[in-house]
C-alpha cells in the first residue's frame, strides 16, 4: 500500500473514533470532517499516475486521470457548505442549551 491510502486510512479511522466516541458536538464535526478529507485524498490517489502528465497535451504520453480530480472539488465545495450548516446548528444548540455536550443534550429533550 503506498503512502496516501495509508494516510487516507489513518484519517477516516481518527475521524469515526471522534465520531463514535466523543461526545463534545464540535469535535464529532471535526470527525466528519476529517473523514471528507480522508475521502478527497483517497479519491486524488485513486487518479494519480506516476509519470503522468497534464491530460491536455497533445502528444501520445501517460496522462493522469482528471475525473477524481474534478470529484474532489465538486466535493470539497459540498463540504464547505455542509460544515457551515453543521457548525451554524451547533452554535444555535450552544445558545439553547449553553453546553456542547451530546449526552447532556439527550437528556434535555422534551
Amino acid at each position: 500500500m503506498s503512502l496516501p491510502y495509508l494516510a487516507s486510512l489513518a484519517l477516516f479511522s481518527i475521524g469515526l473514533y471522534c465520531i463514535l466516541v466523543k461526545r463534545d458536538l464540535f469535535k464529532v464535526i471535526y470527525g466528519i470532517c476529517l473523514m471528507e478529507f480522508s475521502i478527497n485524498l483517497f479519491l486524488v490517489s485513486l487518479g494519480f499516475v506516476t509519470g503522468g502528465e497534464v491530460p491536455i497535451s497533445p502528444t501520445g504520453t501517460i496522462v493522469v486521470d482528471p475525473l477524481p480530480q474534478a470529484m474532489v472539488l465538486t466535493a470539497i465545495v459540498i463540504e464547505f457548505a455542509t460544515t457551515v450548516f453543521l457548525i451554524s446548528v451547533a452554535i444555535r444548540l450552544f445558545k439553547q442549551y449553553e453546553d456542547t455536550d451530546i449526552s447532556k443534550m439527550r437528556r434535555l429533550r422534551g
